[in-house]
């Protein structure tokens, strides 16, 4: 009885050990595989160097919202402003026509025109009432109506500087400096005193040449 208990130990021991082997050779062969796998990712990795993911065709291109336009005509305009040097010390009485109403119009501009503007041939689109205001004032004011105008293609206005009965002296101090700032102004072609019903000798009606 005790060499068959000493052979069942054995056959025990035996297959305990065959189990152990077994189990090695599994281990030794997975740690194997992995380490092909890691080699070869680290070969492709190599051969295929630098990548980029290609875009996911399932989500919508979207564009960049694009910057505001440039105010290119804004910027000229306020280049213009900057560039506009209006004098009050212009002498204006050498170029008005001397009549019963003084008027004005630039060289090549037929006395047909002022004859029109004087007999209100001319529609008034738009008048500018300068009243009250200082002389940096009216003279800042004066420039941006008429660049207004240009803009909207305007070419007939009123001017209204007054006639000086407040000032001291009584004197039209305005109407000789509006006549002067508006001689200057390449943008007008003629004006002419207002008739009475618009405004007599407090106003000027103004021709401005065509937008271009």
């Amino acid at each position: 009885m005790k060499i068959t208990h000493l052979s069942d130990l054995q056959r025990v021991r035996d297959k305990l050990a065959a189990q152990e082997a077994l189990r090695a050779q599994a281990e030794a062969a997975r740690q194997e595989a992995e380490r092909k796998a890691r080699a070869e990712a680290e070969l492709f990795a190599r051969a295929a160097g630098k990548v980029q993911p290609l875009p996911d065709k399932r989500r919508a291109k979207i564009d960049k919202a694009l910057p505001p336009p440039i105010p290119v005509q804004t910027q000229l305009d306020e280049q213009s402003v900057l560039l506009e040097s209006i004098s009050d010390d212009f002498d204006v009485t050498t170029l008005l026509d001397t009549d019963d109403a003084l008027s004005f119009r630039r060289p090549g501009i037929g006395a047909d025109i002022t004859r029109k503007l004087r007999k209100g041939e001319w529609t008034i689109q738009r008048e500018l009432d300068l009243h009250g205001l200082r002389r940096e004032g009216a003279r800042e004011a004066l420039g941006a109506f008429v660049r207004e105008c240009m803009k909207a293609g305007i070419r007939c206005v009123r001017v209204i500087h007054g006639k000086g009965l407040g000032s001291p002296g009584k004197e039209p101090v305005l109407k000789a400096k509006v006549q002067g700032w508006l001689v200057q102004k390449n943008e007008v072609m003629a004006f002419v005193q207002a008739r009475p019903t618009q405004g007599g000798a407090g106003a000027l009606v103004v021709l401005l040449r065509p937008a271009i």
